[in-house]
């Protein structure tokens, strides 16, 4: 039997044309990072330049990773070692802030999360340096810890999981579960952490991918090479003479990457984690 689709869901030429236009348009900028970084400087000159991988990358690769005084290795482990610090940390304290918002009723509740989405609309750049103030008080500066500890909790995160607590899980499992006996802690662990898995999981993405991508705060508050990052270290591949194009898109694509692994291994569940944020119950 033939099975009646709606208009709306049928697809068309257009829309398989437009589909593969911007998968092109956002693929593009990779692959040309590896071509430049895969070829000469002559190549890369030439009008119309070269659309073809050389032979080079293997060469530039090794030239990143042993670039002198850059620490190239130890910026891509420092970088991993925040990220996923980062990550953690905001999943668990942004879950805890989200249900105390969405599921408890305290005096000023109300005010406390409007005060909390507030403050996302100020840009992060006018706490830099109160910032950079109490991280030298506390003896942070030039530490991993610098770039972690202001990274613990954001306005964002908690947002997020108060939206996401109070659209799946509803108050009736609550309730069922205090007349069990268990206590506020208990039903958060046991209760609302695992009915928002995906959703903890696709905060924890984006906060790993924006502590990967972090510049300026790293540049103001790191100083020793050993101690940099990924994005602050790609501004130490550069020759003392002239520009060396393929050396600068090698070490971009390294830092690229592993996000683009990481994509390939979790999108599918990054999707599911979206969706189950978009619909309510």
């Amino acid at each position: 039997m033939k099975r009646n689709i709606p208009k709306w869901q049928k697809t068309s030429k257009l829309h398989y044309l437009m589909l593969g236009l911007i998968t092109f348009l956002s693929i593009f900028p990779f692959y040309w990072m590896f071509i430049v970084s895969s070829n000469t400087d002559a190549e890369i000159s030439k009008s119309p330049p070269s659309l073809v991988p050389g032979p080079r990358f293997l060469e530039v690769a090794n030239k990143v990773l042993n670039a002198e005084g850059v620490y190239f290795s130890q910026a891509l482990i420092n970088t991993f070692i925040v990220g996923l610090a980062v990550a953690v940390a905001q999943v668990i304290f942004s879950a805890i802030a989200g249900f105390a918002f969405a599921k408890l009723h305290f005096k000023g509740r109300q005010f406390s999360i409007l005060f909390v989405v507030a403050t996302m609309m100020l840009p992060s750049q006018l706490g830099i340096v109160p910032l950079f103030i109490m991280a030298n008080k506390l003896h942070l500066v030039n530490t991993l810890y610098a770039l972690i500890v202001p990274a613990l909790v954001t306005a964002f995160g908690v947002f997020w999981m108060r939206q996401i607590i109070d659209a799946q899980v509803p108050n009736e499992i609550l309730e069922a579960a205090t007349i069990d006996g268990a206590s506020v802690p208990r039903v958060f662990w046991s209760v609302v952490l695992p009915s928002i898995r995906q959703s903890s999981f696709v905060l924890g993405l984006f906060a790993f991918l924006a502590s990967w991508n972090d510049y300026l705060w790293p540049t103001i508050v790191l100083q020793s090479p050993e101690r940099f990052t990924l994005q602050v270290a790609l501004t130490q591949l550069k020759p003392l003479y002239g520009l060396d194009y393929s050396l600068q898109m090698g070490g971009a694509f390294l830092a690229t990457a592993p996000l683009l692994i990481l994509f390939i291994f979790v999108g599918r569940r990054l999707v599911s984690g979206v969706m189950d944020g978009a619909v309510k119950g």
